[in-house]
């Protein structure tokens, strides 16, 4: 059985790659077609440019987003002990306002 061209494709071609661009532009002979492949080739050569351009701000944002992951941690850790040292201060204090234990005078003030 011989297939007729053209049908049983299973899947259509959705885009043309340079080199596509570059054989069909070697085939088709018109000032037009050439025209209009070399304005396809510089677009493939712009969007190659932007792509790279994406690529290197994106790695730049990855490398800011791991410093401030760092400085989180580190302002935690700066926060946890400004907290240990409140609460040993509070202690302190607790420490200094306790009543004192022994014999009173009338007066309220501590006799020995």
């Amino acid at each position: 059985m011989i297939l007729k061209r053209g049908q049983h494709v299973k899947y259509l071609p959705l885009a043309f790659t340079e080199h596509g661009i570059l054989m069909l532009s070697s085939v088709l002979n018109s000032e037009r077609a050439e025209k209009v492949s070399l304005l396809i080739i510089d677009t493939f050569v712009r969007l190659r440019e932007i792509l790279s351009i994406h690529k290197d701000m994106s790695h730049q944002l990855e490398k800011i987003q791991t410093k401030l992951d760092e400085h989180d941690n580190q302002i935690s850790i700066i926060f946890e002990y400004l907290k240990e040292l409140e609460q040993s201060k509070q202690e302190e204090t607790d420490l200094k306002q306790r009543k004192r234990i022994g014999f009173k005078s009338n007066n309220g003030s501590k006799t020995q």
